[in-house]
């Protein structure tokens, strides 16, 4: 075995970092103190254009199109059954929607609980790259995702959508949001319509599947350093053409458009490269080890970030007042600035989270939810 492929086939502890991370941002956005108060870079688009917060959850589905291929590759080379790994996959992602929808029930009611989410689409995209990936090679890979961009694309100008037109994609006016109010059951996050719906995903499964892509290029035979230029250059040219896609189909999160998968695999690209270049070719690691903690049970974490979070937001402490209104009271009446407060509280959260990730770490107890 080369010098190359031992550095490879050992675990990428850049790509733990990276999902660390992610799933901090991940928490870091979804629990400010207070929803009226977020510094701009903390809050989604209102609708087309893009936010640092936008990055988060495209970045995740990448990692997870880039742990597919480096996992199961593995696998196959131990000639492993696929029987046996078809019926983890299957597992795996009912237990990934379950999730998410008990997450979404959780002070709701059944009258009220909304099926679509954060998990179930992490759920449906490692399902379906997962098939992709044990039963096609790089090239139907390759086109899978073409075909998804550019189909998506056609559809949402294309399609004559009743009592709304053609190549409408206003929110809540669009082939997405029809198909979301017409099939989804239940309650959507919008009311009439759902970022997390049924059309969008298509172009969300064509996001993981560019993360295979990179995945693909990291279990290649060429050298360390010739890969991270190799990332860095199709990172590069994936951002610049989601950018010239968004001049016609605008980058959008809550539609999940092409531009924007793009856009966002491309940056998420570049990110993964630095990352590689920084702690795998030039071994500095320590600076990342907080977000290989994270990393190592990013699942577990964002789920447990989920039920820590209600103590602080639903329990009357004085006055029938949260911890977290209070917190934004005392603070905001002694002059702070609210968004400055909210984010502290956010940041001071993430740091609670921290603390289950690194007694799962230290005890070496990795869930593979």
């Amino acid at each position: 075995m080369s010098e190359n492929e031992t550095k490879t086939s050992k675990r990428l502890i850049s790509l733990d970092a990276f999902r660390g991370f992610t799933i901090a941002g991940m928490i870091l956005v979804n629990t400010p103190g207070s929803w009226a108060y977020i510094f701009p870079p903390l809050r989604h688009a209102e609708w087309n254009g893009l936010t640092p917060t936008d990055l988060v959850f495209p970045f995740f589905l990448f990692i997870v199109g880039v742990s597919i291929v480096l996992a199961y590759t593995k696998r196959l080379k131990s000639m492993a059954p696929k029987s046996a790994m078809l019926r983890k996959i299957f597992f795996r992602t009912l237990i990934l929607f379950a999730l998410g929808v008990l997450l979404n029930l959780i002070g709701s009611n059944f009258e009220s609980l909304r099926l679509p989410g954060v998990l179930q689409r992490i759920s449906i995209v490692f399902l379906f790259c997962s098939l992709l990936f044990l039963y096609t090679n790089i090239r139907l890979q390759i086109w899978t995702a073409v075909v998804l961009l550019a189909g998506y694309y056609l559809l949402m100008i294309g399609v004559d959508v009743p009592g709304i037109g053609t190549g409408v994609l206003e929110p809540g006016q669009n082939l997405a949001a029809w198909i979301d109010s017409k099939v989804i059951p239940f309650s959507m996050w919008q009311g009439t319509w759902d970022p997390e719906g049924i059309l969008s995903t298509l172009p969300a499964i064509g996001t993981g599947i560019t993360g295979m892509l990179a995945g693909h290029v990291m279990i290649s035979a060429r050298d360390l350093k010739d890969k991270v230029i190799l990332l860095l250059i199709a990172g590069f040219a994936a951002a610049l053409l989601g950018e010239m896609w968004g001049w016609i189909f605008p980058i959008n999160k809550n539609l999940w458009t092409s531009s924007y998968v793009l856009f966002t695999s491309g940056l998420a690209t570049m990110t993964w490269a630095g990352l590689i270049w920084t702690m795998e070719v030039r071994d500095h690691k320590k600076w990342a080890h907080w977000g290989v903690v994270f990393g190592m049970n990013a699942i577990t974490v964002y789920v447990l970030s989920s039920l820590l979070l209600l103590p602080f937001t639903h329990i009357p402490i004085s006055q029938g007042k949260s911890l977290q209104t209070l917190y934004m009271q005392v603070l905001t009446d002694a002059g702070m600035m609210p968004e400055l407060a909210s984010m502290i509280w956010a940041i001071l959260f993430v740091g609670l989270c921290f603390i289950p990730a690194w007694l799962l770490y230290r005890k070496r107890i990795f869930i593979k939810i």
